[in-house]
């Protein structure tokens, strides 16, 4: 491994070609026997790198008594004993992490984990009284910076904005919501880009005491009417249109459609103003704000710690996606993983192309700013060169993204000749990557890690993940998130534990209490959908709690992600029902009579790709007319970044004694014909 490390380091560039990189990594590694080792690790950590981690710091002061009698005060090797505590003993492992997220009580819990019988019962920090926003904006130095942004059109011209500014904004916004008669506890939605004006609104309305509505911008109308109505939310936060290149695409005349409440919209070009007319009782932002007073600091409201501060969504297993409050509590679980995970530190720069809409875009303003780190934002898409250069102006140290960015940087070759040297890390998240595309990523950064994470909006953050701490190997996991645990359910029975070296495949179950992690649904009941016919905790009364993914774990105790369980898939990072998607194209289609969808790996590894099986209504058609027809009706009804890679015909769908489509017998069959 150190021979790789000096290679990696001191010898290979950037700019050299991949297959350089892949042909001496091969041959440094070639008597690595991964059926005994594991996958090649591609990334190693050196002391002086490990030294510098925020949880080899963390190591130096922590106290818990198990930990000061077990310890060897090598940070490597003490990671499995901090991480393996970190679940045990909560009352000694969460208030130093408190302390340095500098979560302000106004009254302190009187303990970290009220413990029941029921997962859902359990009380994280009960009697504790804060608002999470305001430890996010200020606690820190207020001269820092909180947001950096670019335009597409000029990606090397970087603004700022400073902590105190993003609060006196975000106050500002709070009071203006008061003005208009938003109380403590109402539901604001925001449905637009991920731009200065969004962060501003959505600390606003959790300082105001409300619950902020996470609506994708990409939903079509009936999408965003469901979200609207499952939340009841009061009103919604939108912009004009959404600007692509040279291209506007509407987006306030899709909330209209919806049948939005009151609507407050941004210009997506500040100097041309709005680029729509507004309905009646509708305003601009800029009016909107004008109710607020121009000076003053808005009080931010005090709530219980389990007070709803955002309402978000599953993306879809079944018709009515899950609705998944957020409570005060939750955030902290993103900034402890930021912290532990990602090692974001003070005075960092973390980018991390995402939405409010999704889970991913309050993650990262809370896993940030919790830390004392700045969020870049870019106006743009990330799939070009601008969004590389970006990166570099803005000294970027953590890049966030999904393996499809990677993928297509990769392909076009668009990264060409950019310097990331300020990066330290990469993260991925959202859909499974291909082992080859990370080794290509890492090599495109001068050799960074790819800290990989799986968890969910559910869980607000991930439970399995990477460390700074470990040789990192393109595709994989190396540990459980600080505070979590969890089991791997093989098909042949049993429980197997993570420290269990047996290399193996199985269901990914959660053990709980996962500090975070969702106790309620406001459409469904939560206790069915993730504990329901679980089995218990070995050796406790306590069920499992249910996830759905499968992994394998690998002889050096990593693991990998194999997909799904259920008939759901994951799509450029949104999960989705075959169900939908077969309704949507059997709906939009006439000649189609009846339909499957299932998801299948890429080849290579890779995020999975949507394969419909249809069969006919009469006469089969012309199989790329049907394509382009099913992609139309997916688009139009569903959501236009879902992509059919291939529809094939067929007489008839396998089906159970009691008729229902055995999907898995096809993704077998799909599977057994790439082998050929």
């Amino acid at each position: 491994m150190q021979v790789w490390r000096y290679l990696s380091k001191h010898v290979l560039e950037p700019d050299h070609p991949y297959s350089l990189h892949a042909m001496l990594l091969k041959m440094v590694y070639h008597d690595w026997d991964i059926d005994v080792k594991g996958p090649i690790p591609v990334w190693i950590p050196t002391a002086e790198g490990i030294r510098d981690t925020n949880l080899a710091a963390f190591m130096t002061t922590f106290q818990a008594e198990e930990w000061q009698r077990a310890k060897t005060g090598n940070p490597q090797a003490d990671l499995g004993l901090l991480q393996r505590i970190s679940h045990s003993d909560p009352e000694a492992f969460w208030p130093p992490v408190l302390d340095h997220l500098r979560i302000h009580f106004h009254q302190k819990p009187s303990r970290i984990l009220q413990s029941a019988s029921n997962p859902d019962d359990v009380r994280w920090l009960p009697g504790a009284r804060l608002n999470i926003a305001e430890s996010a904006l200020c606690m820190r130095d207020q001269d820092a910076p909180a947001l950096l942004w670019a335009e597409e059109e000029a990606p090397d011209h970087i603004h700022a904005l400073t902590l105190g500014e993003l609060r006196l904004r975000a106050q500002r916004f709070a009071a203006a919501l008061r003005a208009a008669g938003h109380m403590p506890g109402q539901a604001i939605a925001i449905d637009m880009p991920m731009t200065v004006e969004a962060v501003i609104a959505y600390f606003g309305i959790v300082l105001a005491g409300c619950a902020a509505v996470s609506i994708a911008d990409s939903f079509a109308p009936a999408e965003i009417a469901m979200r609207l109505r499952i939340s009841n939310a009061a009103a919604i936060v939108t912009q004009d249109v959404i600007g692509r290149g040279d291209k506007l695409h509407p987006l306030y005349t899709r909330v209209v459609e919806a049948k939005a409440p009151r609507a407050v919209v941004v210009p997506a070009n500040a100097s041309a103003g709005l680029q729509v007319s507004l309905r009646r009782g509708d305003v601009s932002w800029e009016d909107f704000l004008k109710a607020a007073p121009m000076h003053g600091s808005f009080q931010a409201h005090v709530a219980d710690a389990l007070d709803v501060t955002n309402i978000l969504f599953s993306s879809g297993t079944t018709g009515e996606p899950k609705a998944i409050p957020w409570t005060h509590v939750t955030p902290i679980r993103c900034g402890v993983d930021g912290w532990a995970h990602q090692d974001v530190r003070r005075g960092d720069v973390v980018a991390w192309p995402t939405n409010l809409g999704w889970m991913m875009g309050p993650w990262l303003l809370y896993a940030a700013l919790l830390n004392g780190a700045a969020v870049a934002l870019f106006q743009g898409s990330p799939l070009r060169r601008a969004f590389g250069i970006f990166v570099e102006r803005a000294q970027v140290n953590v890049l966030g993204l999904v393996p499809s960015i990677a993928k297509a940087w990769r392909a076009s070759g668009c990264m060409k000749g950019l310097r990331w040297t300020a990066l330290r890390c990469y993260s991925s998240t959202g859909e499974a990557s291909a082992p080859e595309d990370y080794h290509w990523l890492m090599a495109r950064g001068g050799y960074k890690p790819v800290i990989e994470i799986c968890g969910g909006t559910e869980i607000g953050g991930g439970f399995l993940a990477g460390s700074m701490l470990q040789p990192q190997c393109p595709s994989t996991f190396s540990t459980p998130t600080m505070g979590s645990n969890f089991v791997l359910l093989p098909a042949a029975g049993g429980q197997s534990m993570h420290g269990d070296l047996t290399a193996l495949v199985g269901e990914l179950a959660v053990v709980p209490p996962l500090l975070g992690s969702s106790q309620r649904l406001l459409n469904r009941d939560h206790h069915s959908v993730y504990y329901k016919d679980m089995e218990a905790v070995a050796g406790t009364s306590t069920p499992l709690r249910r996830h759905g993914d499968e992994f394998e774990r690998l002889p050096n105790g990593y693991y990998r992600a194999l997909g799904r369980c259920d008939d759901t898939m994951n799509l450029g990072g949104i999960k989705v029902s075959s169900v939908e998607l077969e309704r949507a194209c059997m709906e939009g289609v006439p000649s189609i009579m009846e339909a499957a969808a299932v998801g299948v790996p890429a080849p290579g590894g890779g995020p999975e790709q949507l394969v419909l099986f249809l069969v006919p209504r009469g006469k089969r058609e012309d199989v790329a007319t049907v394509k382009r027809q099913c992609q139309a009706a997916i688009r139009s009804k569903l959501n236009p970044h879902f992509k059919v890679e291939r529809v094939l015909w067929r007489d008839s769908l396998p089906r159970t004694a009691s008729n229902k489509v055995m999907r898995r017998v096809l993704r077998d069959e799909l599977k057994s014909h790439s082998r050929l």
